[in-house]
């Protein structure tokens, strides 16, 4: 799993949710299928219209699914013990900095144990296309 986009936000409104799907989008093209849970953000006409508008299939787990969630949850996991809990930001801007820093290594340098010890954007990207990786 790689983090394409994030934004931060202290409401759990939709516009932030489709501002960084947008990014994404924008940044990476569209995926096959997006899966989310059942959230109001992401059942929300204006995030089913933007993954409909890209040719995107929609998965959404069902209630009560933790288990479909498992992989978010466990990039969650690791952003919160490999940083947040390590800083203690003073405001908005510098946790959206370190965590922008944060994302950069984890999806460029991070060894991941499910990718045989690889980094996501080795991954997904190859090394010898690490260029693209790097504009992206």
């Amino acid at each position: 799993m790689a983090v394409l986009s994030f934004r931060l936000s202290n409401t759990l409104t939709r516009d932030f949710c489709v501002a960084a799907l947008e990014e994404a989008l924008a940044r990476f093209g569209p995926a096959e299928i997006f899966n989310t849970d059942q959230g109001a953000q992401f059942t929300s006409d204006a995030w089913i219209n933007v993954l409909e508008g890209a040719g995107v299939r929609i998965s959404m787990d069902g209630k009560g699914r933790w288990v479909d969630n498992v992989f978010v949850e466990r990039l969650w996991r690791s952003v919160k013990y490999e940083n947040v809990y390590l800083h203690a930001y003073r405001d908005g801007r510098e946790a959206r900095a370190q965590l922008s820093a944060y994302f950069d290594f984890y999806n460029r340098r991070r060894l991941h144990q499910s990718l045989d010890y690889r980094a996501p954007d080795e991954m997904y990207f190859g090394a010898q296309n690490s260029e693209f990786a790097m504009a992206a």
